[in-house]
């Protein structure tokens, strides 16, 4: 169904019609039930902080080994975006991202491959974002940090993440 047919089936309904089909989806489904709360209740910084601890616990969990799963780190940034907060919170989480990611290698020493390219990628899109944001500025300093976490890493990942942020630094 395209967004123009449910507008008009919408448009269709009573008011109570509706009301009861948000709160059966607010029950049915747990990302409508977080979207709902956030946009009736827009607290941005609780929000941002619940999803740093996401992708904080998977470099630096308080119990256990680091599992490292950029998938749940990628999943919490998009999870955070599609509930449109402000560009700059936004920014806020990718640049944990990185920083976490960046730090861990920092700590640990070299990674695998794919730990790189993950990294990288994810920090192409966080420079991306911040670009189309004109965010670079106001983040030029956490950016720096974030490089000179890279230059003891192998894997030529320092002149990786170095170009990158030459590309979109201009």
């Amino acid at each position: 169904m395209s967004k123009a047919q449910l507008k008009k089936q919408l448009n269709s309904l009573e008011k109570s019609q509706i009301i009861e089909m948000v709160i059966e989806l607010y029950d049915a489904r747990k990302e409508a039930k977080e979207y709902l709360e956030f946009y009736l209740n827009p607290d941005e910084d609780k929000k941002l902080e619940e999803f740093k601890k996401i992708i904080q616990k998977e470099f630096y969990p308080s119990r256990g080994e680091p599992k490292t799963r950029f998938s749940v780190c990628r999943k919490a940034v998009t999870e955070f975006m599609n509930m449109k907060p402000a560009p700059e919170k936004v920014a806020d989480l990718m640049l944990f991202y990185s920083e976490q990611a960046c730090q861990f290698s920092y700590d640990y020493g070299d990674m695998w491959e794919a730990f790189y390219t993950a990294t990288e990628n994810h920090y192409e899109r966080a420079m991306k974002f911040l670009s189309e944001n004109g965010l670079m500025e106001a983040n030029k300093l956490r950016i720096k940090r974030i490089l000179k976490l890279t230059e003891v890493c192998g894997w030529g990942f320092p002149d990786s993440m170095y170009g990158i942020y030459e590309e979109y630094n201009m």
